[in-house]
């Protein structure tokens, strides 16, 4: 299904600032936006948690750390 919607001239122009690129449709734009509100799940945030606690005790790599292991 498609409809149309009305919205301001100022709307118009604050999503045109909001694309990404030129020939993103205003469909895709209102996704994003609605995305980044939207709740993080359970599990994303379980994840998030067990990244700072990895982080906090020394689990990680940096990225120069990783490029000299792989011989880049």
């Amino acid at each position: 299904m498609v409809t149309t919607i009305q919205i301001s001239d100022g709307l118009l122009n604050e999503l045109k600032q909001r694309k990404l690129y030129e020939k993103e449709s205003y469909e895709e734009l209102i996704w994003d936006l609605i995305e980044d509100r939207m709740e993080l799940s359970e599990e994303t945030k379980k994840h998030l948690r067990q990244s700072e606690k990895d982080i906090k005790e020394g689990r990680v790599k940096t990225f120069e750390q990783v490029k000299k292991e792989l011989g880049f």
